[in-house]
């Protein structure tokens, strides 16, 4: 015991002695002269903006593309989402994932402190990114916290759900602020940005273009509808110069994947490439896009025998489908799929999406066109529908095939898709989101949220569905936040109705 003692002494002795020259410059010295003591908004904008796509070309791939029967992930096995059911637990990715990417798009707005003009800029852009996440979630989940979300280092670990009205009115706010800031503000670095490179007139442009998507999905709402058409009308024909919008194709918000470390696209990273092949092409997806001599299937395009600009492969029967919503155990054989990065056609390597650049879609041009058409056609906006229409249809398809010459009137006409006099709002409307719908493949849930909003395109219903042959109006919210925010989760429930795939979110109702 007295050796122990003795040796504790002479220990704290040392201690004593050497603590001074431990202590002195001590910060100093553990400073890297080259870093930063905290994290620059350059430096977070990247990352969030790749782990947010990941997060969305994931749930594209895997939930929005099997309802909206871009693909049928065949299986006669229980809770299948192409049947319009699914586990519970199917929700807990995209809330945590998008939810932890807000946290780091507040941290830009956050760091971008001071009153210099390039903070300006990264504060605009972190509006922007953070009304594009807070709308899907908010579009797939409903209520959602949002008002005292993103709190935890002020505490806040139980944060109130916040009504769908009141989150989006929230994000037209932030869309208001972000186009202010915009105005004249300089480029950032551009190795900072991997969607504009920089540009921040661009990141304005795509603001108040996705301005016009949250718009336009809140204008059938009775008690908000004139205030978004008459919005609508601002931003197009009052105050255009005031509300630039995307342009051209060029201007797309789109995260293009290098195939270079970080820019590598997440199909690549986390997919298998035997798991890619695996879903049928849905019949309705590609029967349209055969029947109509669509130049995105056609095999000719890149001038490779059997390879087309959607990597999608012929099957037994040529292009065909398999139809969606069949009663277990009356499948049909497998038809076409998409290509993986290691199958070769004829010798030659096939184009295929795993690997292509344009999957990290965001918004494009024509889905701008689409909502301007049906503005147009419902008497809102100046200018001819059937223009805005044709538009988007040249730019759908020239955002995948560049080349493609043939002029959109003769492939309308081809296609029994152009506009006739003897067309009524529904008529167009069908039209519109049906052109609409090969618009948005990619992009998130966008075509869920639109055909969620307006039933169009008319997809065919299989005998095998559940949830009553009713498209699921929401995804149910994490399993866990029902025992780790108790409170608010109840009163969500309550103003909201049951916390079921069937329950309407608030813009959905009558």
């Amino acid at each position: 015991m007295k050796k122990i003692l003795r040796i504790t002494m002479i220990f704290i002795s040392v201690l004593v002695v050497i603590s001074p020259g431990c202590q002195k410059d001590f910060t100093e010295i553990n400073t890297d002269p080259n870093g930063t003591p905290s994290a620059l908004p350059a430096q977070l904008l990247a990352p969030a903006l790749v782990n947010t796509l990941t997060t969305n070309m994931v749930r594209n791939r895997n939930f929005n593309n099997e309802l909206m029967q871009v693909t049928v992930n065949q299986s006669d096995a229980e809770a299948v989402v192409f049947r319009y059911e699914f586990r519970r637990n199917l929700s807990d990715y995209a809330w945590n994932n998008l939810y932890v990417q807000l946290n780091n798009f507040k941290d830009i707005y956050n760091l971008a402190n001071s009153d210099s003009n390039i903070d300006k800029s990264y504060r605009g852009i972190s509006l922007i990114c953070q009304a594009w996440v807070f709308s899907i979630l908010t579009d797939t989940y409903g209520d959602i916290p949002y008002s005292e979300a993103l709190k935890g280092k002020e505490l806040v670990f139980e944060p109130k759900f916040d009504q769908q009205k009141d989150v989006y009115l929230g994000l037209f706010q932030q869309l208001e602020e972000a186009n202010t800031l915009l105005a004249g503000a300089p480029n950032i670095l551009a190795g900072s940005d991997p969607v504009y490179q920089g540009n921040a007139s661009r990141w304005r442009k795509f603001g108040n273009s996705l301005y016009l998507r949250l718009l336009l999905r809140l204008s059938g709402k009775a008690e908000v509808a004139q205030q978004c058409i008459d919005k609508i009308k601002d931003i197009v024909d009052v105050n255009p110069s005031n509300y630039p919008r995307i342009a051209s194709n060029d201007e797309s918000a789109i995260l293009k994947w290098t195939g270079m470390g970080p820019f590598t696209s997440p199909y690549v990273l986390s997919v298998r490439e035997q798991d890619w092949r695996a879903p049928s092409i849905g019949a309705f997806f590609i029967d349209h896009l055969r029947d109509w001599n669509d130049p995105r299937l056609d095999i000719s395009t890149y001038g490779r025998n059997g390879v087309n600009r959607w990597g999608i492969a012929q099957g037994p029967n040529g292009f065909a489908g398999v139809k969606s919503g069949y009663v277990p155990g009356t499948g049909e054989p497998k038809q076409s799929y998409f290509y993986s990065s290691a199958s070769v056609v004829s010798g030659f390597p096939a184009q295929n999406l795993q690997n292509d650049p344009l999957t990290g879609m965001i918004m494009n041009y024509a889905e701008q066109q689409f909502i301007l058409a049906e503005a147009a056609a419902k008497g809102w906006i100046n200018g001819s529908a059937e223009d805005f229409y044709k538009s988007g249809v040249l730019n759908s398809i020239t955002l995948w095939v560049p080349t493609w010459s043939l002029s959109v009137d003769t492939y309308l006409i081809n296609a029994d898709m152009q506009f006739l006099p003897t067309d009524g709002l529904a008529e167009k409307m069908e039209k519109i989101h049906l052109q609409k719908y090969y618009a948005l493949f990619l992009a998130d849930n966008q075509q869920w949220f639109e055909y969620r909003r307006t039933g169009y395109p008319t997809l065919p219903k299989g005998p095998g569905l559940r949830n009553d042959g009713i498209m699921p109006a929401r995804m149910t919210y994490p399993v866990y936040v029902e025992s780790a925010n108790p409170s608010n989760y109840k009163l969500a429930v309550a103003a909201q109705g049951p916390d079921e795939i069937f329950t309407q979110v608030w813009w959905q109702k009558p």
